[in-house]
């Protein structure tokens, strides 16, 4: 794509720092589409949720992805580096915000925790098209992690919300196979899967005899139903799950209503 002076704007970030490779891998994807801003946190922040800074200062500063790119880095959250974006802190208009490529899976609850979709969020509560990128890699994965694919799907879907054939007025939750390229199957667009959570809760004491905890316990599974997010990305799909801030359980108000007198 040859960039003009109306080229679409796209702001990058994240949850796993401005160094994380998957960050890297998505501006090197989507530079062909546009002018390419990042902003992103400037340490890990997984497992944030919607986390947003109001009674501290918040500081930005200049850094250089690993491909001499320049980026910046904030000591805010994900949801801060978005804000301070649309703010001002980035200046003209952001016509996309893209967040990610997480290491691992955001997939049923877990959008809930995440601050690769919390991020994607804070930019459709501003108006402006958010799409969160996860890639699900081997669990004890060990060597370096293909982001390659997902960075590609990532790209199509970015570039159907600029053509403005998606809707921009929700989350776009994009999860993928850890999968060679040609072992994906395709890409299905679901609903939220059922995460089922393992937590444990593991106590101990510390030198001076004073207890402290740590949240433990297995990975999260799921149940595999089809047309969600858990099932399809267990037959080898990559999915796409719209998500809406209206979280309303609308059937439930004129029940509400009759039962609360």
């Amino acid at each position: 794509m040859t960039h003009s002076p109306t080229s679409p704007h796209i702001l990058i970030t994240n949850d796993d720092g401005v160094t994380a490779p998957g960050l890297l891998a998505l501006v090197q994807e989507l530079r062909d589409l546009g002018k390419i801003t990042v902003l992103a946190p400037d340490r890990n922040w997984s497992a944030s949720g919607h986390s947003k800074t109001l009674h501290r200062p918040l500081r930005v500063r200049e850094v250089q992805l690993g491909d001499g790119t320049p980026a910046l880095a904030s000591d805010g959250s994900p949801s801060d580096c978005v804000a301070l974006a649309l703010l001002g802190v980035i200046p003209g208009e952001i016509d996309l915000v893209v967040s990610g490529i997480n290491p691992n899976a955001n997939l049923g609850h877990d959008v809930t925790y995440s601050g690769t979709v919390t991020a994607a969020m804070e930019a459709v509560i501003w108006g402006i098209p958010g799409l969160a990128v996860s890639l699900d890699s081997p669990e004890n994965h060990l060597g370096q992690v293909d982001y390659i694919p997902a960075a590609r799907l990532a790209y199509r879907v970015a570039e159907q919300v600029l053509d403005g054939n998606l809707p921009t007025d929700v989350i776009l939750n994009l999860n993928v196979p850890g999968l060679p390229e040609e072992e994906i199957a395709g890409l299905q667009i679901t609903r939220q899967g059922l995460r089922v959570y393992q937590d444990e809760l593991v106590s101990r004491q510390d030198p001076r005899g004073k207890p402290y905890y740590w949240i433990g316990g297995s990975p999260p599974t799921g149940i595999p139903d089809p047309g969600t997010d858990i099932g399809a990305l267990a037959e080898g799909y990559a999915t796409l799950t719209p998500l809406k801030l209206d979280l309303t359980a609308h059937r439930q108000i004129e029940k509400l209503k009759t039962s609360m007198g």
